[in-house]
């Protein structure tokens, strides 16, 4: 059987709707995961939707709905952006499931019979909308001098009971197995962050809050429901069987990699491995906080009215020029920009006129000029040198960057061999061997199409709907004998002014 591959995103909290930051997060993990199985990989992909907490209660509140109803629609939203952005996930999880209440209450009890859990009453800061504790130091000044989270969140003083999780006790075995495996935490920028944040000292977590009932109870407590981010964090390991040891348990974990937003990296890299090893449970193989995508190099936030809506993002451009342009385009780890006249020009350069024509090109000639019969690949030097440098982009420098999140460097590769293919094509020039020595233009075609293949194969798991009609037309023509007529697969875009006419 071959080796598991578990990757889970963060799951989404859906007290509004997605966001590009949602659908940038769940296209590099789809891309990872498509990328593992084509690898030959059994992959275990998970995503879905975070339901519980105060912001939830609050929303639904201002709805005039009861949270499970608000919860149940907000969610569909969710599973509707995954639609259109062709998400391949195994599973979507909701945290409102039967199956997870008792997962997360198996954790509870796991922490609370380690002796790692006490009752007690919480003072201090609380952001609603980050569903977070601060410490007093770890506050901002606003510019009204208000107090802020270190995200720039509002906070406000709470005082309740509350069971705590006892933090403190694990400071040193977190910074012992930071340093045991270097790479747990990636990339660097994010390690570093988390280890003078525990360096600093950890105190102990409130864990359960009484405000609210919209939330997990907590085992033989009554009134208390957990922390949202204990319940969240248990997503991952309910989806994959927890608490039973089941044969999926075996399998898929611990996760291979927990792809996470930045802004999100303490919950993961400090909590939840704290919780875990409480718990006895093993700790997964590494947590990687990606970068934000910004428009016009300016945060996105609902309100300055500059939110970007993947599901318009998807109608107006299509979905895989979405997909490509966001893996392309952004250093995948750091923070990278958005704009309509981004995405046009690297969509139309990269895929329509570059690899797009190639396709199309190719095909054409072999479908005019040879009846659309797709001979062999030819065997002089250029040829051989032509497949050699495409079969080492496609099966060697693409794959490494890939297997370290480095979407931008392999699509670099990717594209460098596009190039190469379309200067063999202007140094060969078939339309004119087709008079001149109609074997050899049968030979230059016949090698344009196997590198077309791979080069499609390569990039399948960011355009998959593309890359997949493109091998399957070529599929047809090897089961029948003839290609028909091809077709585009990759059309202009247009900005939205140019398409109407008007001045852009």
């Amino acid at each position: 059987m071959s080796k598991p591959y578990y990757i889970t995103t963060a799951i989404n909290y859906p007290n509004g709707r997605p966001h590009i930051g949602h659908a940038y997060e769940a296209i590099a993990a789809d891309a990872i995961a498509r990328f593992h199985r084509a690898q030959g990989r059994d992959v275990r992909f998970q995503t879905g939707t975070d339901e519980h907490g105060l912001k939830m209660a609050q929303a639904a509140r201002a709805e005039g709905v009861e949270p499970k109803l608000y919860a149940e629609k907000m969610s569909a939203i969710f599973r509707d952006m995954d639609a259109a952005l062709n998400i391949s996930y195994d599973r979507f999880i909701r945290t409102s499931e039967p199956e997870h209440h008792r997962a997360s209450q198996a954790i509870w009890t796991a922490m609370a019979e380690r002796g790692d859990l006490y009752l007690g009453r919480y003072e201090g800061w609380y952001s609603v909308r980050d569903e977070a504790f601060y410490d007093e130091s770890e506050l901002v000044g606003g510019e009204a001098g208000e107090k802020l989270s270190p995200q720039g969140t509002p906070v406000e003083w709470t005082v309740e009971e509350s069971w705590f999780f006892r933090l403190s006790a694990y400071q040193q075995k977190l910074l012992d197995h930071y340093r045991a495996n270097p790479d747990f935490i990636r990339p660097d920028s994010r390690r570093n962050e988390v280890l003078r944040f525990v360096e600093g000292g950890l105190q102990d977590l409130s864990i359960s809050r009484t405000s609210f009932d919209w939330g997990i109870p907590v085992p033989g407590s009554p009134g208390h429901v957990m922390y949202v981010w204990l319940d969240a964090l248990t997503n991952y390991i309910t989806g994959v069987g927890y608490p039973d040891s089941s044969e999926e348990w075996e399998r898929y974990w611990p996760a291979d990699v927990h792809l996470i937003g930045k802004d999100v990296v303490r919950f993961h890299a400090v909590y939840w491995p704290a919780f875990l090893m409480s718990a006895g449970i093993a700790l997964p193989k590494q947590i990687y906080g990606h970068g934000h995508v910004l428009l016009r190099g300016e945060k996105m936030s609902k309100s300055t009215g500059n939110v970007v809506d993947p599901l318009e993002m998807v109608a107006q451009f299509g979905v895989d020029p979405v997909r490509y342009f966001l893996l392309r385009e952004i250093s995948f780890g750091q923070d990278g920009s958005y704009s309509d006249e981004a995405i046009v020009a690297r969509a139309n350069a990269e895929l329509a006129n570059s690899f797009g024509n190639l396709a199309q090109r190719t095909f054409s000639m072999i479908f005019k000029n040879l009846d659309g019969v797709v001979p062999a690949p030819g065997k002089r030097s250029d040829d051989d040198a032509l497949l050699d440098e495409v079969r080492r982009a496609c099966s060697e420098s693409l794959p490494a960057e890939f297997e370290r999140f480095a979407f931008s460097a392999g699509l670099e590769a990717w594209m460098s061999a596009v190039f190469a293919c379309n200067a063999y094509v202007d140094a060969m020039a078939p339309w004119a061997l087709r008079k001149s020595d109609p074997q050899r233009m049968a030979e230059v075609l016949g090698t344009l199409a196997a590198a077309v293949s791979m080069l499609a194969r390569a990039v399948e798991p960011v355009v998959p709907g593309s890359a997949q009609r493109l091998l399957a037309y070529i599929a047809e023509g090897q089961a029948s004998g003839k290609i028909v007529a091809p077709q585009p697969i990759f059309p202009r875009l247009e900005l939205q002014a140019e398409a109407s006419g008007e001045a852009a």
